[in-house]
């Protein structure tokens, strides 16, 4: 069973669906996710983000953090996944942004992607940032941040339902 599979298997055994806040994944995470039969029930949408400004207007994303912490930030990823749940009848939300590469980018090392998991519980509201850099060609940091945001799916959702988690 593949990453996809696995994650799939995850939403429907926990009754969640799923929408993400895509920029330098680009529609990747859903993608992914659409490949595997069956996956439509648990896909709510996916938004693909580039600009500051689309950030903005289509996920809440407030100035003030874009410019106090840059574009890729894990402080930009998690407004943007609690954007992507404001607007949504999802209770999971995956967001990305980062550096595809080849080059650096503002100081920031190409490959440096900025990763938030937001929940919708009984509890409220609750999300998990974290930062990773991964190496290759465009395409190839490009999955690997993409699988990486499947893949711990279940494990935030667990410490979630644990209580243990960022406000």
């Amino acid at each position: 069973m593949n990453v996809s599979q696995t994650v799939v298997e995850y939403l429907r055994q926990h009754d969640l669906r799923l929408t993400t806040a895509e920029s330098c994944t680009a529609g990747k995470i859903v993608t992914l996710l659409a490949e595997v039969p069956g996956s439509g029930d648990l896909i709510e949408s996916g938004y693909v983000v580039y600009s500051s400004e689309a950030k903005q207007r289509l996920l809440n994303v407030s100035p003030h953090t874009i410019e106090t912490f840059n574009l890729t930030s894990c402080e930009v990823a998690r407004e943007m996944a609690l954007g992507a749940l404001l607007d949504s009848t999802a209770n999971v939300a995956v967001a990305t942004t980062g550096i595809l590469g080849p080059e650096d980018v503002d100081g920031i090392p190409a490959g440096t992607v900025c990763f938030a998991w937001a929940y919708q519980t009984e509890q409220g509201k609750c999300v998990f940032t974290q930062q990773h850099r991964f190496y290759g060609s465009r395409s190839k940091v490009q999955l690997l941040a993409a699988e990486h945001a499947l893949k711990r799916i279940s494990f935030f959702h667990k410490r979630a339902l644990a209580g243990e988690y960022e406000r």
